[in-house]
């Protein structure tokens, strides 16, 4: 890194922080901070969601698995086949809760299924996405730490620092326009690098000819392989309905949309032009790949992992600081940072959202002025927790990490049967909603343990399946004054337990992060 590289990456962050001051003068209402007051055009808000899932885990991991991994390749773009189908899915689905003016989507939830159904999926996205977050940046920070060659500690603070602030002073309006420059300049980061990487790569096509393969005709039942065409397609299907419909983060820039009409743009919008995004990352993978093969020296000088293997993960990264000339390398440097801000922002943002919302504010005893200012203070509390428990993530079994995504999809299925009952089946109100939820997780859990041999996308089919078939037979069986009575209080229990165990990881990230500051 050179002086010229960090002026690049210097000015970048001080615009960022510019426009977050600029733009959060204009807002006065929840409804500003957490929605953009609806006044943001279709292809932002599309581009912001794709932002958002294209991020640093996909440009690290794609490339990574589709050039270097042992049973990687263009199986990659499998990930992508279900997109398009979901989004259609959703143009009908989420039509409803975009209608019903919430601004946390677990409030459609009450309105149809109660108070409990509510609290419970608010609490398990609370819990799931502040775990997550905190793993997002203790990876990013390290990969920054790395190429750059500040601690692990600078690292967080330079990347948390300016997310955080122009997280709080510029809300959703400024997560969604930085997630459109932050996307733009990640793009034009990897068509630099794939153009810089095109004549080892069309002159290495024969031998990367056994990564070329784009569909494996596998169900995923019992062979053991998690990324079969089939489970992709079904399981992914729903996979990608749930965590676009039902996840706060996602759902959020979909009930920021004008209208019924905008919201259908936003969608297709989404299903359309994240493939290409995607494919420019493949073919980063491959390029990189030719690269090794004529550059062996490359690959051994990659950061070691745990195991002592070659950390491919960073194979993106230690080509730029390689070949990159000073002030191009500042700029893919700063992709890195725009795709790792862009994930980062909207999950604060939507922490932020549910836990006022859902958690906070529920009897609506307080005045929207201070519910303003308290809206960018809970804010600045996620963010402190991510930055807390990212010091952390390091003490955690490489296991447990790797498991989350795997958790992540346990509740996917059920929390989309809540949303599907609400839609269509409001008569399985309370206690049959909410035994149907934990039913799905349990028999997702059991599948996990007695059949490891099944695709784990296959998890988010068997949940949906099983938690609609339990709610539906308890709310159709003429005992929902008995189930009721039986299962009210654990409901009420679990789902406050989850809601408070999100709000206080806040808290407590807090509370550290100003006392290390203090220290």
């Amino acid at each position: 890194m050179t002086t010229l590289d960090w002026w690049v990456i210097g000015s970048y962050l001080a615009g960022m922080l510019l426009l977050a001051v600029g733009l959060g003068r204009h807002q006065h209402s929840r409804e500003d901070y957490y929605l953009a007051g609806h006044g943001l055009p279709d292809w932002a808000l599309a581009t912001s969601i794709i932002a958002t899932q294209c991020s640093t885990n996909s440009l690290l991991g794609a490339p990574a698995f589709v050039g270097f991994a042992a049973a990687g390749g263009l199986l990659w773009l499998q990930y992508e086949l279900a997109v398009p189908l979901a989004m259609l899915a959703l143009c009908f689905l989420f039509a409803p809760v975009h209608a019903s003016g919430v601004i946390s989507i677990y409030a459609f939830l009450e309105e149809r299924l109660g108070p409990a159904a509510r609290r419970l999926a608010s609490g398990c996205f609370l819990v799931f996405r502040g775990v997550a977050t905190g793993v997002t940046v203790y990876g990013v920070a390290s990969v920054l730490g790395l190429i750059t060659g500040l601690s692990y500690p600078v690292a967080v603070c330079l990347l948390m620092g300016i997310t955080i602030a122009y997280d709080v002073l510029g809300g959703m309006r400024a997560v969604v326009i930085s997630d459109v420059v932050q996307m733009l300049l990640l793009i034009a980061a990897v068509l630099f690098t794939v153009a810089w990487l095109a004549e080892p790569l069309l002159a290495d096509l024969d031998g990367l000819a056994p990564r070329l393969g784009p569909l494996v005709n596998d169900w995923g039942l019992s062979t053991g392989n998690d990324y079969g065409f089939w489970p992709m397609l079904f399981g992914g299907f729903f996979l990608y309905v749930a965590y676009y419909g039902c996840d706060q983060s996602q759902a959020q820039r979909l009930l920021a949309a004008r209208d019924q009409r905008g919201l259908e743009r936003v969608l297709v919008l989404n299903g359309l032009l994240r493939f290409p995004l995607v494919v420019a990352y493949c073919l980063l993978g491959l390029g990189l790949a030719a690269y090794a093969a004529r550059q062996p020296e490359f690959l051994a000088s990659l950061p070691r992992t745990a195991d002592g293997s070659a950390n491919i993960n960073l194979v993106f990264p230690a080509f730029v600081s390689r070949e990159f000339a000073p002030g191009f390398a500042g700029l893919a440097i700063v992709g890195l940072f725009a795709a790792a801000m862009s994930s980062i922002d909207s999950a604060l943002n939507s922490l932020s959202a549910a836990t006022l919302e859902d958690f906070i504010d529920r009897d609506r005893l307080r005045g929207e002025e201070q519910l303003f200012r308290l809206s960018r203070w809970v804010t600045f509390a996620w963010g402190a927790a991510a930055v807390a428990f990212s010091f952390t993530v390091e003490h955690i079994a490489p296991t447990v990490l790797e498991a989350i995504n795997k958790v992540g999809s346990m509740a996917n299925g059920p929390l989309l049967a809540l949303f599907l009952l609400a839609l269509f089946a409001p008569a399985a109100r309370g206690a049959p909603a909410i035994l149907g939820f934990l039913a799905g997780i349990a028999g997702n859990a059991v599948i996990a343990l007695a059949l490891p041999s099944v695709s784990w996308l296959w998890w988010n089919v068997s949940g949906l399946v099983l938690a609609l078939a339990i709610a539906l037979g308890l709310a159709a069986g003429g005992q929902r004054e008995r189930v009721r009575r039986l299962a009210a209080p654990a409901g009420r229990s679990i789902a406050w337990l989850a809601g408070g165990a999100g709000s206080i990881l806040a808290a407590l990230g807090a509370v550290q992060l100003l006392s290390r500051g203090l220290g």
